[in-house]
C-alpha cells in the first residue's frame, strides 16, 4: 500500500541551513528534500490578499501537515479535499478549517462520514446519480452547498483535465435544476486543466458558465473557477497571476448570478510549488545521461511521465565555469521507465559524485513518492534561501520597498515635528 513518506514532514534542525550547497557539503547518500516555509507563506498571503474571492487549497498537490499549517497561518482557511483520507487529515490538522469535498465521484460512505463526522457541507457533482448519492448519504440534508462541475476546455493548459469529469453542455440544464431544488446554495465549478498558461482559459470557461446559467434559468450562489493557476518552470513562464485574477473578476462580475454570489478558487500548484526542492547525487555519467538517486517513483514522477522540466543547479564550490549542456536523467530503480528526458541544463563537466538541486517540487513531488524497488528517502530539511524561481518574490520585495518608503516618510515627518 502506498504511504506518504516522512518527506512530507519536517526534520528538526539544530543549526540554520542556508540552502542546497550546505546539504551537498555533508555528502548525503540519499536524496534530501529541502522545504521553504517562507515561500509557502508568501504564496498563501498573495492569494488570500489578492484573489478577489475565496481561495481554498487543493490538498492533493501536497498534503504535508506542516504545509497545511503554514497555509492556515497565512490566510488560507478553506481546503479542497478529494478523498476521505484528505478529509480526515485536514480535520485532524486544522480543526477550524472549512472542508469542501470537490471530487465529483465519491463513495457514499465517504460522503456520509464527511457530512456527519467532519462537518463537510460543500460537495461537487457532475451527474444525477451523484446528486442522489449525496442526498442519501446526508439524509436529504437541507444545509448543503452543491457545486455542479461543468466540462470546459483545457486547450490553454499544459495538462488536460477535460475528459474525466464535468457534465456535458447538453446535460447541464437538468442537473443544475435538480441540484437547485436540493441545495441550500447552488454552485457551478470547473477546472481548466493544470498549469494554465493564459488568463484566457478562465475567460473561455466563464462563457460556458454563462451559457449554462441562462439555459437552466436558475439562481447561482457560488462560482468556483477551480485550479490551474500556474507556477514558473523552464519553458513555461506564465503571465503575472494578477492578470488571471483580473480576468476572472471581470468575468464573474458580468455573470447573471445572485447579487450576493461568492467567487471561489482552488489553487494547488501555485500555493506549494515553491515550497520544496530535492538534492540528488549523480551516481554515474554516461555521455549526456546522468544516473541520479531519485526519479520517476520518487519526487520526479511528472518529469518522467509527462515530460515536465524542472529548474536544476549544480551544487559545487567553487562553481563550475564550464558552459551548460543538456542532460537527461535516469532514476535509481531497475525500470527503464525511470527516465526523465528533460533536457536539464547543467555545466558540461558534471560527473559522478556531484550533487544537483532540482527545484519547484513542492507540488506533486512529495505527494507522488513511492518506495518502489526499495528506493526512497524521508530526510527533509528546512532551509531559508529563496526558491530557484518565484512568482512572488519580486512582489514582496516591491511591497517591502513601498513599506520602507512609507516608514521613511513618517520618520521624516516626525523629525520635522520635533524641530
Amino acid at each position: 500500500m502506498h504511504q506518504h513518506h516522512r518527506a512530507l514532514g519536517l526534520a528538526p534542525q539544530s543549526t540554520a541551513v542556508r540552502g542546497g550547497i550546505d546539504i551537498a557539503k555533508g555528502g548525503p547518500v540519499q536524496p534530501v528534500t529541502l522545504v521553504r516555509p517562507h515561500a509557502a507563506a508568501r504564496a498563501a498571503r498573495f492569494f488570500s490578499e489578492k484573489f478577489p474571492g475565496r481561495s481554498m487549497y487543493a490538498v492533493k498537490a501536497n498534503p504535508s501537515p506542516e504545509l497545511l499549517q503554514i497555509l492556515w497561518d497565512n490566510g488560507i482557511t478553506h481546503y479542497d479535499v478529494a478523498s476521505l483520507a484528505e478529509v480526515r487529515l485536514v480535520a485532524r490538522t486544522l480543526p477550524g478549517a472549512t472542508l469542501c469535498f470537490m471530487h465529483p465521484v465519491k463513495a457514499e460512505e465517504a460522503v456520509r462520514e464527511a457530512y456527519a463526522t467532519h462537518g463537510v457541507r460543500t460537495f461537487s457533482l457532475d451527474s444525477i446519480e451523484e446528486l442522489d448519492k449525496i442526498m442519501r448519504a446526508t439524509g436529504n440534508a437541507t444545509d448543503l452547498t452543491l457545486c455542479v462541475r461543468l466540462r470546459v476546455s483545457s486547450e490553454h493548459s499544459k495538462l488536460s483535465l477535460a475528459s474525466k469529469f464535468g457534465v456535458a453542455p447538453n446535460e447541464a440544464k437538468e442537473l443544475l435544476f435538480a441540484a437547485r431544488q436540493a441545495a441550500d446554495a447552488l454552485g457551478i465549478c470547473f477546472h481548466v486543466g493544470s498549469q494554465a498558461m493564459t488568463p484566457d482559459a478562465y475567460a473561455d470557461a466563464m462563457e460556458r458558465v454563462r451559457a449554462a446559467i441562462v439555459d437552466a434559468a436558475v439562481t447561482v450562489d457560488v462560482i468556483d473557477v477551480g485550479g490551474g493557476f500556474p507556477s514558473s518552470y523552464p519553458g513555461m513562464e506564465p503571465p503575472p497571476l494578477e492578470r488571471y485574477f483580473e480576468t476572472i473578476h471581470r468575468a464573474f462580475e458580468s455573470l447573471p448570478i445572485s447579487y450576493s454570489a461568492e467567487l471561489w478558487a482552488e489553487p494547488g500548484r501555485a500555493l506549494c510549488a515553491e515550497y520544496s526542492s530535492v538534492v540528488v547525487r549523480v551516481e554515474r555519467r554516461r555521455g549526456n545521461e546522468l544516473y541520479i538517486n531519485d526519479g520517476a517513483y520518487g519526487a520526479l514522477f511528472d518529469a518522467a511521465h509527462i515530460g515536465w522540466r524542472f529548474p536544476v543547479t549544480l551544487l559545487r564550490e567553487p562553481e563550475s565555469t564550464v558552459r551548460d549542456h543538456p542532460f537527461s536523467f535516469y532514476g535509481p530503480t531497475c525500470d527503464d521507465l525511470d527516465h526523465m528526458a528533460g533536457p536539464f541544463l547543467l555545466p558540461a563537466d558534471v560527473q559522478a559524485g556531484d550533487y544537483i538541486e532540482i527545484g519547484m517540487l513542492g507540488a506533486y513531488g512529495s505527494a507522488m513518492r513511492t518506495a518502489f524497488n526499495g528506493f526512497g528517502s524521508d530526510e527533509t530539511v528546512i532551509v531559508d534561501d529563496e526558491p530557484m524561481v518565484s512568482l512572488y518574490d519580486a512582489i514582496e520585495q516591491d511591497n517591502a520597498v513601498r513599506s520602507g518608503a512609507v516608514r521613511g516618510g513618517a520618520d521624516i515627518a516626525s523629525n520635522v515635528a520635533k524641530l
